[in-house]
């Protein structure tokens, strides 16, 4: 069965248009933060894990890390725990941490690893606690109210923030031709296992790889003007500007700060995209017009 004339132009379109871009990105890391609503609905989770193993194959180094916050809340709900947050961070106490590490390190990276296996990628699973990748730190959070006179420091457990990146581990597998999966986990000086933004550990690996992307999936258009417009590409030096203007707020903050340390530390570019649609991180890596917000240095 062949293609109709006009349904063949547009595959020969888009072959071409993607020509230059995997000529210019062969041998490139680009680091995918793979989250949101692209990890739960069926059709867009196939989709992602073909546009993996395509990136693999026509040699660009994609290299996955993962939430999983909504599949934590979930199990926790299931053994009648309930969930608490302070200042958008989950309080993990020694019982939510082994529920972390169970779904984060076991459930969720192992069911990644295989869709990408199932399309034919070489997928590897990893903690950050495998081949010491990740050291962390325990998160410090404060409250202050005016009539206190000394901040208010509140333990949140075993929250952490990247202290340190080893990517030994990664380059190896790189090497290898296999496809790194990390679940955002790592280990303190204690010992102690802590859970850690994944976006905060998508930002920090890619500027330990030298990475060419950094690209961050969300459940949005990407960063939207005063008039809801999608902004296409922005420049680092803009970035404040939009923050003080409060065109930039609310959930987008930490993600466009992570995306801004990340150029500003050496990063090629960072891509704030809408994982709700289907392929798109090849749309925006291998399409002249993208799908997302696009930050230069």
């Amino acid at each position: 069965m062949s293609l109709d004339p006009t349904a063949a132009m547009n595959v020969a379109r888009v072959l071409t248009e993607a020509m230059p871009y995997i000529r210019r990105f062969q041998g490139k890391t680009m680091v995918i933060k793979y989250g949101g609503n692209a990890m739960t609905d069926e059709n867009l989770k196939q989709g992602f894990a073909r546009d993996v193993v395509l990136m693999k194959l026509v040699g660009l180094n994609p290299v996955v890390v993962h939430g999983g916050g909504p599949q934590i809340g979930n199990l926790l709900k299931q053994i009648g725990k309930e969930s608490t947050f302070v200042q958008g961070m989950r309080v993990t106490d020694n019982e939510t941490m082994d529920v972390v590490e169970m779904v984060l390190g076991g459930l969720v990276n192992k069911e990644i690893v295989n869709l990408i296996n199932r399309q034919g990628g070489h997928a590897v699973g990893l903690t950050g606690k495998d081949g010491d990748l990740i050291r962390a730190r325990k998160m410090i959070f404060t409250h202050q109210s005016p009539e206190m006179q000394v901040p208010e420091i509140i333990d949140i457990g075993h929250v952490g923030e990247v202290a340190s990146i080893d990517a030994s581990v990664i380059h190896m597998l790189l090497q290898g031709d296999f496809i790194p999966v990390i679940a955002p986990i790592g280990v303190g000086e204690d010992g102690q296992s802590y859970n850690i933004n994944a976006d905060l550990v998508a930002g920090k690996l890619a500027v330990t790889l030298n990475a060419e992307k950094l690209i961050l999936l969300t459940n949005t258009q990407g960063v939207l003007d005063a008039q809801g417009k999608l902004l296409t590409g922005i420049k680092a030096s803009q970035v404040d500007q939009l923050v003080k203007e409060g065109i930039i707020h609310g959930g987008m903050l930490p993600k466009i700060s992570t995306a801004l340390d990340a150029v500003k530390s050496g990063v090629g570019s960072a891509h704030i995209i809408d994982g709700r649609v289907e392929h798109a991180v090849l749309l925006e890596v291998l399409t002249d017009e993208g799908i997302g917000t696009l930050i230069r240095p």
